[in-house]
């Protein structure tokens, strides 16, 4: 039983891989239509973290992880991990791979899906008000945290899925360490991480393929340089900041 969370954590990991990467084969006849088989991955995810939350086996999951990991157990490191993906598009293509967006768009996309992400999940967790592990909120379901880490892997996927499928995936690696993190810190259940994966995943695929302002230009002769920051306190996202010369 000690080892059934990181089992179900790491089958995320997996079955979004190969959920995704069908869509890779789907992808090269149509390329700017999202299918019904996008949705699969993340909706399994969303049902399987809705139909545990409260239940026995939620919990038991819970004791598990703080017996594997110690319950003494406390690190930052999710505090960062989830922002990984984010970064990994903007150094994709100075690693020799094609993005399917430039750097003005990739800004757009990475702020307005994880705006998405957030909304979506700060209106849910008002809505469910499931108290956390460690007894300090009513705001544990879903998981903040790995909503915007799975909002970013997966517009990383799309992103460079067409010109290196292992850079594509790497960021759910990261997504699905931050969703381990937050059960292992005793601040989610897993019903909360696999619901929040779920979230992410849909944000990111949505925002990749509606990929708004594709067609806005900024002028031939403008330079433009952007920043998108993490910002880590009572709430986690991201800010971006955009200049125009």
């Amino acid at each position: 039983m000690r080892t059934q969370l990181l089992t179900l954590l790491f089958s995320v990991f997996v079955f979004i891989g190969n959920a995704q990467s069908h869509d890779t084969i789907t992808a090269t006849i149509n390329r700017n239509k999202i299918t019904c088989k996008q949705f699969i991955a993340p909706a399994a995810l969303i049902t399987v973290g809705t139909l545990i939350l409260n239940t026995n086996l939620n919990k038991e999951l819970q004791v598990n992880a703080r017996n594997f990991f110690g319950n003494d157990f406390h690190t930052s490191a999710d505090n960062y991990l989830l922002f990984v993906p984010a970064a990994q598009i903007y150094l994709g293509k100075s690693l020799g791979f094609q993005p399917k967006n430039d750097f003005q768009h990739q800004t757009i996309n990475i702020v307005i899906a994880n705006a998405i992400a957030v909304a979506a999940t700060e209106i849910i967790k008002h809505a469910v008000g499931e108290e956390r592990p460690d007894l300090s909120d009513n705001l544990s379901f879903p998981s903040g945290h790995t909503t915007i880490a799975f909002t970013n892997a997966a517009l990383l996927y799309y992103e460079f899925k067409d010109s290196n499928i292992w850079y594509a995936s790497s960021g759910f690696l990261f997504a699905t360490a931050t969703a381990a993190l937050r059960v292992a810190n005793n601040k989610h259940y897993t019903s909360d991480v696999l619901a929040g994966a779920g979230i992410g995943v849909v944000s990111g695929l949505i925002v990749s393929y509606w990929n708004p302002f594709k067609s806005v230009t900024f002028g031939k002769n403008r330079k433009s340089t952007a920043y998108v920051f993490p910002q880590i306190g009572s709430q986690i996202g991201l800010g971006a900041l955009i200049q125009f010369n």
